[in-house]
């Protein structure tokens, strides 16, 4: 069988792309092929997960997971081996703008080099329909979907946070946002509506915002500063920052809705967590979005926040909608199941070597 290796920039434990970077070596290995995972900078933590770039042995096949630009992107256009680029989406500079001048240059360069790969690639797969097409809109022709591999098992079997989980099991309701804190998540609005719930709905409420802000302080900052101008208490309107995973998984227990505001994404793992524990999602339909949820959730095309004020209510209280759009993520996480995604990743594998 064909070795089969991937590349990427960095690796960290607990990183979406060294974790899944993981997870595909494991599957590839099971399939009896040898894998290792090849990267530039290796933390502590991750030292047993990936070798040295400079230590990398030759490929039959090499995976190149993208996503920011780096000396990797020229190895693997002179690579001889067969070349799958994965994309992870690079968010585009515009929303950086005026928080992040570096964040900017790399998003520009980033996609710069990302073009560059097109005629370099033995195939190119979008981890949604949404990435696809832009791979095919920089001029990449042969495309395909691969979602991101995600493990079910330990969110099912994980016990939560008993302290975290008394905390939240007050009796409010509880919704849940969770994603780092950058500007594309567009923050602010999940602010304004909490403002307009407390306004027209109710006092009582908890909005859990679950996520890094990085080097994105200055943005975090801005938005705490708009939550205290409405009025909104820290009760209110709460960033966690970086969660354990315990931790993490209380949040999820204990929401009553999963509530996104996001204008990019790329594929949006958390809306994929909260089918896995049942919690209802209502969603703006922009980025990957619509590809992820398919026909589960509630998707929305205009931030009314007095209609979404009403509709987040009811979705927390009204059992038989709550019902309805749970069962609707429940079908929808057919298509995320790890055995088939696995199944299709080894076919991309066999389809690239043929």
């Amino acid at each position: 069988m064909p070795r089969v290796d991937q590349w990427l920039p960095a690796t960290h434990r607990g990183d979406a792309i060294g974790d899944e970077a993981v997870r595909i070596r494991d599957v590839l290995r099971r399939s009896g092929r040898e894998s290792e995972i090849y990267a530039l900078d290796i933390d502590e933590e991750a030292e047993g997960d990936a070798l040295p770039f400079s230590e990398r042995r030759e490929s039959d096949v090499v995976l190149f997971h993208f996503a920011l630009p780096s000396p990797l992107t020229s190895a693997f256009a002179q690579s001889k081996a067969k070349r799958v680029l994965l994309y992870h989406n690079i968010t585009p500079p515009e929303f950086f703008r005026g928080y992040d001048d570096e964040l900017v240059r790399i998003a520009v360069h980033g996609r710069r080099e990302l073009s560059s790969l097109a005629g370099a690639s033995d195939l190119a797969l979008g981890d949604s329909e949404f990435n696809r097409k832009e791979l095919e809109s920089f001029g990449f022709e042969r495309t395909g979907v691969l979602p991101i591999l995600v493990e079910f098992a330990p969110y099912r079997d994980t016990e939560p946070s008993p302290v975290l989980s008394r905390m939240l099991g007050d009796g409010r309701p509880n919704f849940l946002f969770v994603g780092r804190v950058f500007p594309n998540k567009r923050f602010e609005d999940l602010a304004r509506l909490a403002f307009f719930y407390k306004k027209y709905v109710s006092e009582d409420f908890r909005f859990l915002l679950v996520g890094k802000a990085g080097r994105m302080e200055r943005y975090q900052q801005s938005v705490q500063a708009l939550a205290d101008r409405w009025g909104l208490r820290s009760s209110e309107f709460c960033f966690t920052g970086h969660l354990s995973f315990e931790d993490l998984v209380a949040c999820y227990r204990t929401a009553d809705l999963f509530i996104s505001m996001s204008e990019h994404e790329g594929f949006a793992v958390p809306l994929v967590e909260s089918m896995l524990f049942e919690v209802p999602i209502l969603a703006f339909a922009a980025g990957a979005v619509p590809d992820t949820l398919g026909e589960a959730g509630i998707q929305f095309h205009e931030k009314n926040y007095e209609e979404l004020a009403e509709m987040a209510h009811l979705l927390s209280t009204e059992d038989d909608l709550r019902d309805r759009v749970v069962a609707s993520g429940r079908r929808r996480l057919e298509r995320f199941a790890p055995e088939r995604v696995e199944a299709e990743l080894l076919g991309f594998i066999e389809e690239v070597c043929a």
